[in-house]
């Protein structure tokens, strides 16, 4: 008695929101006034009593009884049929089929990226904040975090899970692992988060401010290697012209800096990410680099599948319910009239 208890905790829906699944059904509702006036063309001309004592009584109280009960019957049979039209209610939403694509955003963390030539901030704060924005700006896909500096290390695997997303990259801190820029190392780390990802396409967001000087893997390598697996690489190169202020070690007030040139392998991260099929990008203070994620942004932008559908509560309860109720009413007033015993 499970659905009973379902339909009484079910309030009445508006009649006009209802809709049948099989419509064609509530044609057989036309037979019963065609069997109603069949039964009355030949409708037996006696009364028949089951006790000669209800013959006492009167013919007024049992020619009503007798009008009544057929009534419950027809009541039942409409309410059956109307059921099995399976009556339903539900409003029309949108089920979106989504298939994103999966990012590695790939972060130097190496102790230059302290450098403050993005004033107010360092080039790790402003880093950070447009990562943080980009990340916001994405809703259908599977985004990871990779830090790196002499070597690489995952700090979050691909996930949907953008708050944790978004936290992982708060969290990044130059001198969390060995200092250095090892930039084959982080592509290889990312490209093996990235190769048997399911989505629709596989990108990695490379974000330095140096030149490859750590590790053992030849950057060119693993980006060739990426590109077998289907991943573009977008490179970008954080840092100004000339001179900037790069923290050299600590002294009684904190970070001591020197003015020094700023060195970024361009043509190394060129190819990386023309081999691979992505571009390189220069930015040269935050303006410039939040222009160039909002370019990555839009080029790459998964279409998304839509199709329709329509969720239903069933309501088949309610006729079922009052058929029921006019079966029980017949039987009393056929106990009534005596007709059963």
């Amino acid at each position: 008695m499970e659905w009973l208890k379902e339909w009484w905790a079910t309030p009445m829906p508006a009649v006009a929101s209802i809709e049948f699944a099989r419509p064609w059904v509530l044609l057989l509702l036309l037979v019963i006034p065609v069997f109603i006036w069949w039964r009355r063309r030949t409708r037996p001309p006696a009364l028949i009593f089951s006790r000669a004592g209800l013959v006492a009584t009167g013919p007024h109280r049992t020619s009503r009884l007798a009008r009544v009960a057929p009534w419950f019957r027809w009541l039942a049979i409409a309410g059956v049929i109307v059921a099995l039209a399976q009556p339903r209610s539900g409003a029309r939403t949108q089920n979106v089929t989504r298939d994103g694509i999966d990012i590695a955003l790939v972060v130097d963390i190496s102790s230059s990226m302290l450098a403050e030539d993005f004033q107010p901030q360092n080039r790790m704060e402003v880093a950070k904040d447009k990562a943080k924005a980009f990340v916001s700006g994405r809703t259908t896909d599977r985004i990871g975090v990779i830090a790196f500096s002499g070597e690489a290390l995952t700090q979050v695997p691909l996930t949907a899970d953008y708050p944790v997303v978004l936290a992982a990259i708060d969290n990044l801190q130059p001198g969390q692992l060995q200092d250095g820029t090892a930039i084959g190392t982080a592509i290889a780390t990312s490209a093996n988060r990235l190769r048997s990802a399911g989505g629709r396409s596989r990108v990695m967001l490379l974000l330095t401010d140096g030149e490859n000087n750590r590790g053992d893997i030849d950057p060119r390598t693993a980006a060739q290697a990426s590109a077998q697996f289907g991943i573009r690489i977008y490179a970008i190169g954080i840092g100004s012209e000339g001179m900037a202020p790069i923290p050299v070690g600590r002294g009684l007030f904190g970070l001591r800096y020197e003015n020094r040139p700023v060195r970024i392998d361009e043509a190394l991260l060129t190819e990386i990410a023309e081999s691979s099929g992505g571009r390189y990008f220069r930015a040269r203070d935050a303006d410039a680099l939040e222009a160039i994620f909002g370019q990555i942004d839009q080029l790459e932008r998964s279409p998304v599948d839509a199709r329709s559908f329509v969720r239903f509560t069933e309501r088949f309860h309610w006729p079922l319910a009052v058929a029921m109720l006019a079966l029980l009413g017949e039987v009393w007033v056929l106990a009534w009239r005596g007709t059963v015993p």
